[in-house]
């Protein structure tokens, strides 16, 4: 069993997502494309009613535009269909959005192709009122040009770019190959002509689609972020700065085990369950939030995470998860800068707390360990029985902040004034330990 932390690769998007992201990005995007079928079925239904009005306002304009042929009959046989299919879409949608599964993917062409056929059947209409060449300079086929811009919403390049091509192949197909009659004067389509206008189209549908995907990859990347945010936490605990999230999060992580040298530090209140019995529940808990708060603030300056909280007490790691070859001189300031502050924290405090710290050096199983649906960062072998057992010796001794021989060793002339405390026999060793004082 191995745990190794690395930086993500450039290609690391391309890996399979985890069921959770995939679930959830499948979520975004139906909301995305209820929210097009919403914008368009609005857009549609506010042309119309644009149109509506003009004609009630300055009908006279309308029938000149029409050349005497405007009817209601054939605008509305041509909305209501997309009335129909738009809502149809949009509750079942909703419907999948709620069971959080993705639809077929043709089902989404099928959709594209009726929808933007609506433009083309608006030319059609046109053209038998105005002729061709008035009909395809008018407002019909800018209608492709809303149904392309929706398209992004698909964030779909392939669905964008279908779009496209299906409106530059009917208004090509249309311009080409329908004349209606009585327009004997009209000269034949140029097709070069409305070739490079159908290209433009498609050209706008492929862009459609760049922006598309873009938001695509946004979305997976903002997923991909939130998730491996939630296993941080999940394994570390909500006591993890966003400082140590961020370092970890750039480190990358495979999940496993590994054996690294740490250093691992044990801190315990001296005392508090006798004082804590005199004292209310909430008295108790906002006390050891407070010097928490305290002890760990001074923790973090120095690169250590606590990983796991022990009743009044709680143990703490440098140089893991993330390696730090400075990890013994680190965790002795923090060590140092804790009793400190603590000392200014008790300070005029009705409940003043001294606290007990032991630090110790060695190799150390470090890893994600537990079930399918709890895993939790720990650390284990006799590294952290042996710092455990030097914390209790502060009691013995009377001191606040004993270290290792290992420690002594591992950090060197910085430690001058490191006194020896004593000599114990411990349980497991065949030889005494030593215990130093730091002041």
């Amino acid at each position: 069993m191995q745990m190794r932390w690395r930086r993500p690769k450039a290609r690391a998007r391309q890996r399979s997502l985890s069921e959770d992201v995939r679930s959830t990005l499948t979520r975004e995007i139906l909301r995305t494309e209820l929210l097009r079928a919403k914008a368009l079925l609005a857009t549609v239904t506010a042309l119309l009613g644009l149109l509506l009005v003009s004609y009630w306002l300055f009908p006279a304009a309308i029938e000149n535009i029409w050349r005497g042929h405007f009817s209601l009959a054939p605008l509305l046989a041509s909305y209501l269909p997309l009335l129909v299919f738009e809502l149809s879409a949009i509750v079942y949608l909703r419907r999948r959005l709620a069971s959080g599964r993705d639809g077929p993917q043709i089902g989404r062409y099928i959709g594209v192709l009726i929808e933007t056929s609506l433009p083309t059947v608006g030319i059609y209409l046109q053209m038998d009122s105005m002729g061709s060449a008035q009909a395809l300079a008018f407002a019909a086929p800018l209608g492709y040009f809303i149904f392309i811009i929706l398209s992004t919403l698909w964030l779909d390049l392939r669905l964008s770019l279908f779009t496209g091509f299906v409106a530059a192949a009917e208004l090509l197909g249309i311009a080409m190959l329908y004349h209606p009659p009585g327009f004997p004067h009209e000269p034949p389509p140029d097709f070069a002509f409305h070739l490079m206008r159908s290209l433009m189209v498609l050209t706008c549908g492929l862009l459609a689609g760049g922006v598309g995907a873009q938001l695509r990859r946004q979305f997976e990347r903002s997923i991909n972020a939130a998730d491996a945010r939630d296993r941080v936490t999940n394994l570390f605990g909500q006591h993890v700065s966003p400082q140590v999230v961020e370092r970890l999060l750039n480190a990358g992580m495979q999940e496993g085990g590994e054996t690294r040298r740490v250093v691992v530090m044990f801190a315990d209140f001296r005392n508090f369950t006798a004082a804590a019995r005199e004292r209310t529940p909430d008295e108790v808990v906002a006390r050891l939030d407070e010097a928490f708060e305290v002890l760990v603030d001074v923790l973090e300056q120095h690169g250590g995470i606590v990983n796991k909280f022990l009743g009044d007490g709680f143990l703490a790691l440098f140089g893991a998860p993330i390696e730090d070859p400075a990890a013994a001189t680190r965790a002795v300031a923090a060590g140092r800068e804790m009793l400190s502050a603590m000392e200014e924290n008790n300070t005029g405090h009705a409940w003043p707390l001294r606290v007990g710290i032991s630090i110790h050096i060695g190799d150390a199983v470090v890893g994600t360990v537990g079930s399918a649906r709890r895993k939790e960062y720990t650390v284990i072998g006799d590294t952290v029985n042996f710092a455990s057992r030097l914390e209790t010796l502060n009691k013995q001794f009377h001191t606040q902040l004993l270290i290792s021989s290992a420690i002594r060793d591992a950090v060197g002339g910085a430690l001058a004034d490191a006194e020896l405390a004593g000599r114990v026999t411990m349980r497991g060793y065949a030889e005494p330990i030593a215990a130093w004082k730091l002041g």
